[in-house]
């Protein structure tokens, strides 16, 4: 699984689930020195963080002992809240729909827990994503797919940097998710068959999303004028929070052919629908990119390019911008091209880094 040597302090980000517990019992039988923390993020008042809900640390604190390794609950709150949640709100406020999950890798699960487990003398980190790390002869690390496709997660963490990943072990880097928890089964822990979760962690149960932010940037939600392509005022959206490009449903404009979100101007807090015809985009920009290996490429190359986590990857040319931007132009048009979303670059397994879409080019 790794090549470190027996003692190795190595602190794993603990999040109650199958996972993380999975990579921790890996590490420990490897004959690391395994601490188990949990961050304890910010939830909306009257909710629970699912990342950290009271049952979430229960069981992480259990499997903790059972594995007999220390465990520790820490505050990241106020970071969350600051790097991840304000920029959240503040996204559907400018019209576009933020990805919190990308910030929250880089800022909290990374920077935050990095700082966290230098603090407690540990030389690395490990969680349960799915990812392959790789280290070249000349020192750099390379981020790549994992085998298993369905649940590959280096969309994810595009955020990070070669310091960071450095520091990183992906225990489940060449386990599949039924390996994974037989291996639960197998060491008899009782997360064996707790489901993965999904929804946006901080804002409650399901993940409403719309009734946080109507509480959080009322201002997402002042009603405005939808439009078609050519201009023409169809009706009034309910504010364009509400709305993500490519939406189909819930737009409350009749037709004999369905209507497609195509644009969002919050300028003008404008809705544009448009018919299948109108939508999808071949070329957008993203900026700033981080380029996992550290250098930004000065040629345009082609590379596969995901613009959503399920989505499927599509070739395209990646042409250098000045200030850190690429131009991005795909062999075929998408319909989901969204503002705020990140558009990630591969090339065969290789993730190379990736940007968030920006909203003047669409």
């Amino acid at each position: 699984m790794t090549t470190l040597p027996a003692g190795t302090r190595v602190v794993v980000g603990m999040s109650g689930g199958v996972d993380s517990s999975v990579a921790a019992a890996l590490l420990k039988e490897e004959g690391c020195d395994v601490i188990g923390v949990m961050l304890r993020l910010w939830s909306d008042p009257g909710t629970q963080n699912r990342c950290c809900a009271p049952d979430a640390v229960v069981e992480a604190r259990q499997i903790a002992g059972q594995l007999e390794i220390p465990f520790y609950v820490m505050d990241a709150k106020d970071a969350f809240y600051k790097g991840v949640v304000e920029p959240f709100i503040n996204g559907y406020t400018q019209g576009i729909t933020p990805n919190p999950c990308l910030r929250c890798n880089r800022l909290i699960r990374w920077e935050f827990l990095l700082s966290r487990a230098r603090a407690l003398g540990a030389e690395m980190i490990a969680t349960g994503h799915y990812a392959r790390i790789e280290k070249q002869p000349d020192g750099l690390v390379r981020l790549l797919k994992h085998p298993d496709q369905g649940k590959d997660q280096s969309y994810f963490l595009h955020v990070l940097t070669q310091a960071e990943l450095g520091k990183t072990i992906f225990p489940l880097a060449d386990l599949f998710k039924p390996e994974v928890r037989q291996l639960a089964r197998d060491l008899a822990l009782q997360v064996a068959e707790r489901p993965d979760s999904q929804d946006l962690c901080f804002v409650g149960q399901g993940g409403n999303y719309r009734k946080f932010l109507r509480k959080e940037a009322p201002t997402a939600f002042k009603p405005g004028p939808i439009l078609d392509p050519e201009g023409n005022q169809l009706g009034e959206h309910s504010g364009l929070a509400f709305y993500t490009i490519g939406q189909r449903k819930g737009l409350g404009i009749s037709s004999e052919e369905p209507y497609y979100v195509i644009h969002k101007d919050p300028a003008s807090n404008t809705l544009v629908i448009g018919h299948s015809v109108d939508l999808g985009r071949s070329e957008f920009s993203t900026r700033p990119v981080n380029w996992i290996s550290g250098e930004a490429p000065v040629k345009p190359f082609h590379a596969d390019i995901k613009i959503r986590y399920q989505s499927r990857s599509v070739p395209g040319l990646v042409t250098p911008l000045p200030g850190q931007g690429v131009k991005i132009t795909l062999t075929e048009p998408l319909p989901d091209v969204t503002p705020g979303q990140a558009a990630v670059i591969y090339q065969d397994q290789v993730c190379l880094g990736g940007g968030e879409i920006r909203q003047e080019e669409l």
